[in-house]
């Protein structure tokens, strides 16, 4: 059965949402950088800290993680700065 929706990985990266890592201080420019971009398509992709095996047990009633996708946390300034780019609907 088909999913109501799914990732389109051709989708390029078009333009950051928000203010740059950086920007936040939240690099080291070394050991990664948390992100939030809109995609070709319009979905939105986050990089963040994999911390799926973390919260898969723990997860709130009506949250659920699919065999193929991952919890990704990323700090409160990224989503926050991310915010002023993103629609309201």
């Amino acid at each position: 059965m088909a999913r109501p929706w799914e990732a389109d990985p051709s989708a390029t990266m078009i333009r950051r949402l928000g203010k740059s890592p950086e920007e936040l201080g939240n690099t080291d420019k070394v050991t990664g950088c948390p992100d939030v971009w809109e995609l070709s398509n319009g979905d939105i992709a986050v990089i963040g800290r994999d911390l799926t095996d973390s919260y898969r047990e723990r997860l709130p009633e009506g949250a659920s993680l699919a065999a193929d996708e991952r919890l990704v946390v990323l700090p409160r300034n990224t989503a926050v700065a991310a915010k002023a780019d993103l629609p309201d609907a």
